[in-house]
């Protein structure tokens, strides 16, 4: 049986995602179907509509930009307007299977607080994010004295909405300091590749350009 239209379409849009975000499709992999999901700083729905069309979840989605939450309904999601900083607290406790926190993070301005709020609403808490300890961004600091610009990191640092950068360490310490247990985490170096979990978390911080984390209390 061929495909509609609009099945064509979305077909296109998750492949044309994951040509562009690897950490989706790790994130995607790490959950089961049919779960209950917030995702959380959701932006346009890219991972919302791969979740659903992978792995068909009940998925709802938070987020900050109006631009973001009207690409979300064109896309028929489940999305509304909402801060992370602000507005997890208006959630119960560990209503979703799963929430999602995928290259946010580092935008909050608490994101111990969001960290603590994404454990208490969910059973677990998917975390992405780009690693600030990676070799490539110690280089540009040692070398040219500058705030790095990378393919995770690409935009001039008086330009970005990141605001709390943070290391593999840095977010290992601080899960620690919540009294979050590491289920299970993935980095991926520059060229895409998958670092093994055997190796160090150190190792993990050198050449992980950005890590994925899945965290339960």
């Amino acid at each position: 049986m061929s495909m509609s239209e609009n099945e064509h379409h979305v077909a296109e849009s998750v492949a044309a995602t994951l040509s562009t975000r690897l950490d989706l499709d790790i994130i995607a992999e790490l959950v089961k179907p049919g779960s209950r999901v917030l995702d959380v700083g959701c932006g346009d729905g890219s991972l919302l509509q791969l979740l659903e069309v992978r792995r068909q979840v009940d998925g709802r989605g938070v987020e900050l930009s109006q631009a973001g939450v009207n690409d979300c309904v064109a896309r028929g999601l489940s999305v509304i307007q909402g801060d992370a900083d602000r507005d997890l607290i208006h959630y119960m406790d560990q209503s979703f299977d799963y929430v999602i926190l995928s290259q946010t993070i580092q935008a909050t301005r608490n994101p111990k607080e969001v960290l603590t709020q994404l454990l208490r609403i969910g059973k677990r808490a998917i975390v992405s994010f780009p690693n600030f300890g990676h070799i490539a961004v110690r280089a540009s600091l040692m070398f040219r004295g500058r705030m790095p610009v990378t393919a995770n990191l690409p935009q001039p640092w008086y330009d970005s909405p990141n605001i709390h950068f943070c290391t593999i360490r840095d977010f290992v310490a601080l899960a620690e300091e919540i009294g979050a247990k590491v289920e299970t985490a993935q980095a991926i170096n520059a060229t895409g590749q998958k670092i093994a979990m055997t190796m160090p978390w150190s190792f993990w911080n050198l050449f992980g350009q950005q890590a994925v984390f899945v965290l339960k209390r």
